[in-house]
């Protein structure tokens, strides 16, 4: 399968104007990473970018990474191993599937192989992974965190506002997975803004998932939110009336959302504006992060778009 290069040209700042926008007197724009790739969409390029520069340099041919069977992570990482001139390895948690979901369908295309482990067995991967035994095993290979996360894929996720005037921006929003890509945008932005971020993961408190030791400014603190209680039964999970959401935030604004991050963070925004969360006045941006192509697992008819 071919596989083109993403096209940062087609990042755009889009006017997301919702009556209850207007009648709180706030603003909101929406940061559309979705439209530079089909697959290393959004925030997945910029997460991977400097893990790709590092195998390159230190002459790496293989990618390994992790990942569940709806991990956009994973497929990212196919396309753009296939991109690149790289072999790729996907170490999948769950054991091999009877019919495999069209996330891993995808990666394979792009000639992704893969190992399927029990739960159990892929936690302990990942902690030998973080001791580099894997690496150690395969001194061709590069190991990628899952999700992108690390100080280089923080690295890359910096980069993000940088499509923005950012002095404007009074409150930024993101969806949270492994909070690498909120842990850059934390780096990136002005100490006085708002940073709220709305984790799509079931049973986090406090900070988590967020790394508070990558912050590199710990008095940014005070300005950073994660919000728990918006990721519709845990990760990857769905309901009809988010379904329903997403139709209509589509029809009234022409944006598609996916069910894992960006529809999650959309409703939980609306949400908080509904409740008098922000002052009048404010000017927020919210991060489309991609993913798209995770809504191919709903069934058909659903989403409208």
């Amino acid at each position: 399968m071919e596989v083109f290069r993403p096209d940062l040209k087609k990042i755009s700042l889009d006017i997301w104007d919702h009556p209850i926008f207007q009648k709180n007197e706030l603003r909101t724009d929406v940061l559309r990473l979705d439209k530079i790739h089909p697959e290393i969409s959004g925030n997945k390029w910029f997460k991977l970018k400097y893990y790709l520069e590092k195998a390159e340099k230190t002459n790496k041919r293989k990618l390994i990474s992790f990942g569940g069977p709806y991990s956009n992570h994973l497929l990212a990482l196919a396309a753009a191993a296939k991109l690149y001139g790289f072999s790729s390895v996907g170490i999948i948690r769950g054991e091999k599937p009877s019919v495999r979901s069209p996330i891993l369908v995808a990666a394979e295309a792009y000639g992704m192989e893969f190992q399927f482990l029990s739960r159990s067995q892929y936690d302990l991967k990942k902690k030998s992974a973080g001791s580099n035994e894997l690496e150690s095993h395969e001194s061709d290979a590069l190991l990628i965190p899952e999700g992108g996360a690390g100080i280089d894929g923080i690295r890359g996720a910096e980069e993000i506002l940088s499509f923005v005037p950012l002095k404007l921006y009074s409150h930024i929003f993101c969806a949270v997975g492994t909070g690498t890509t909120m842990a850059g945008l934390i780096n990136a932005s002005l100490s006085h803004q708002k940073k709220i971020g709305v984790s799509v993961l079931k049973g986090t408190g406090d900070f988590q998932p967020l790394n508070l030791s990558c912050i590199n400014n710990q008095a940014d603190l005070e300005n950073i939110q994660i919000i728990h209680g918006g990721h519709f039964g845990g990760y990857a999970k769905h309901t009809k009336p988010l379904l329903d959401f997403m139709n209509r935030i589509h029809t009234e604004s022409g944006i598609p959302t996916d069910f894992v991050y960006t529809g999650k963070l959309f409703y939980t925004v609306l949400q908080m504006v509904s409740e008098k969360a922000f002052p009048a006045g404010s000017r927020m941006l919210v991060l489309h992060t991609g993913g798209l192509h995770g809504n191919s697992s709903i069934t058909q008819g659903l989403l409208q778009f």
